[in-house]
């Protein structure tokens, strides 16, 4: 049982319910994640903000699946395992590109470098060591992809804690554990 309850489309305050109509324009529905988060329309608000603009950077819709999949697997989040599952087939992942992002590995080197970086990060609390940025490089990334991996795994952060502690019922289809 969720420890936030979502605040349905029809109760929502005008501001969360001006957020709400641009999620559902988006994505053809309010998630539970985002009616909980609606607590907080600043919140809200900048999650979305942020959201839309990393989708704008110079990594892919796959690439930034494969940051949100290792982010969420790492800080064991169901509710965001479930969402970039979906999320991540929906842009063209296999469901063995999927598994491999969540165990943060790939047999395509550029996607194994993404996946390492990203754990590097995520282990290291953002101490990532010399040598892990140059590979990272090594593999073909600029700047602009160092700064926006490290924006995407705040974001998936901020969601996976946000989803962890709320405990929000998961409303994607539910995901197997990956094996070991």
């Amino acid at each position: 049982m969720p420890r936030l309850q979502p605040i349905a489309p029809a109760n929502a305050t005008d501001k969360t319910s001006q957020l709400y109509d641009q999620v559902k324009r988006a994505l053809g529905k309010v998630p539970n994640m985002m009616q909980t988060l609606g607590h907080s329309p600043a919140a809200l608000e900048g999650y979305l903000s942020l959201s839309q603009s990393l989708g704008h950077g110079v990594l892919s819709a796959q690439d930034r699946e494969r940051v949100a999949l290792a982010s969420a697997q790492q800080n064991d989040c169901g509710y965001c395992l479930a969402a970039h599952s979906m999320l991540g087939k929906m842009v063209g992942l296999s469901a063995e590109e999927v598994v491999e992002a969540r165990k943060g590995e790939s047999d395509d080197p550029q996607a194994d470098a993404l996946l390492r970086f990203t754990q590097s990060i995520l282990r290291s609390q953002g101490h990532v060591e010399d040598a892990e940025l140059a590979k990272f490089r090594e593999a073909g990334y600029d700047d602009a992809a160092v700064a926006e991996v490290v924006a995407h795994v705040a974001l998936n952060v901020l969601t996976n804690y946000f989803n962890s502690v709320a405990e929000t019922e998961v409303d994607f289809p539910q995901v197997d554990a990956v094996p070991a």
